[in-house]
């Protein structure tokens, strides 16, 4: 299992870290065009520094870099620098940089070690963990990839402090989601602290990054790849996620956006099939209802389209199986399952209606 380093500064204990874990100090550190301008200069002069060899990569901060075009540049790149397997790649960013980066490095050369170093609430509590590494495909996010665990995950919760409130809202989407599947102590924690967090305050943010990492870790560990259907817990709200995600082509609706409305849908769909109880619903409804979200975002890319076209869209989601969804749900607050029988669409369309009147 990948050790996961919450430190704050981190980007100066890289070469320790790197020694500990036999890796090289030869680094291709790939950033977004944000990340770049936020933490290159610290990062590459703390690299330089400590010794390292390191060849820069840039993409566009955008969902669209998760492609073959650009994974196709990137191998140029690398090609070009005579990067090769005794090297190792550093992904320096949100979601899209630590997938992309993860789907280089798990495929250059059959495989070389990744690390990640995620600058988001996402990607420091869900998308960096765990080693689920892809690209996008126009027919479907995140359809195309590998299982390739990081050797580190070095997360600086101080990095938070440069985020736009919607990207902490969405990234705290994810917090929020371990309470509902794990762990109902946590879940207290955020109903206390959920401003706190949002706020980026101390000590309240890194203990959220930790109890989150530490959730996510454990579950991967014991389901590395989604055999026993504890792994697929995770992807709590992330069905109906992904339908939204898809209708907005994958630019309009933020991640963690999609997955708090599709949260808000699952709870529905718990309580419709008498998982949960109402007192259980309304308890779940009022932390997501805690969320911002930009005004007429939830209006025009989920109220506004019809039940039906969200569940067609639903129906591209790489986590179907024999063209039949696969739905986790809540049997209570604080514990997830896997449903294990196909649910028929009319009570799927029924909790989206639900959940429009609710949000």
């Amino acid at each position: 299992m990948s050790e996961i380093i919450v430190s704050t500064p981190v980007h100066t204990r890289v070469e320790q870290l790197f020694l500990k874990h036999n890796l090289s100090k030869k680094t291709v550190v790939l950033f977004d065009e944000n990340t770049k301008e936020l933490f290159g200069r610290e990062i590459l002069t703390a690299l330089k520094n400590q010794g390292f060899t390191f060849v820069e990569l840039v993409v566009p901060a955008r969902e669209t870099s998760k492609s073959f075009r650009t994974a196709y540049r990137l191998y140029g790149n690398l090609i070009e620098a005579d990067v090769d397997r005794s090297w190792n790649l550093l992904a320096v960013g949100g979601g899209v940089v630590g997938d992309l980066g993860g789907y280089i490095a798990a495929s250059y050369y059959r495989g070389i070690p990744i690390v990640q170093l995620p600058t988001t609430l996402l990607a420091m509590t869900d998308s960096s963990i765990g080693g689920k590494v892809a690209i996008n495909h126009p027919l479907g996010k995140n359809l195309i990839g590998f299982f390739h665990m990081p050797e580190l995950v070095l997360i600086d919760p101080s990095y938070l402090k440069s985020l736009p409130e919607r990207e902490v809202y969405a990234g705290m989407a994810e917090v929020v989601k371990y309470g509902f599947i794990a762990d109902m102590e946590f879940l207290r924690y955020i109903e206390k602290h959920f401003d706190d967090i949002v706020a980026i305050k101390d000590p309240y943010v890194s203990e959220a990054v930790r109890k989150s990492a530490s959730i996510k870790a454990n579950i991967v560990e014991q389901d590395f790849k989604e055999q026993s259907g504890l792994r697929a817990t995770l992807n709590f709200g992330h069905t109906f996620a992904h339908g939204f995600e898809k209708l907005a082509d994958y630019r309009h609706i933020r991640h963690g956006e999609a997955v708090a409305v599709g949260m808000i849908c699952a709870l529905h769909l718990s309580h419709k099939l008498e998982k949960i109880s109402q007192d259980e619903l309304q308890r779940g409804l009022a932390v997501l209802n805690k969320f911002k979200f930009r005004r007429g975002l939830v209006q025009k890319r989920f109220k506004d389209i019809p039940a039906e076209t969200i569940l067609e869209s639903m129906l591209s989601d790489k986590k179907k199986v024999d063209k039949q969804l696969r739905y986790v749900l809540l049997e209570g607050l604080g514990k997830a399952y896997l449903h294990p029988e196909p649910l028929d669409d009319g009570i799927v369309i029924e909790a989206i209606e639900k959940a429009k009147k609710s949000c």
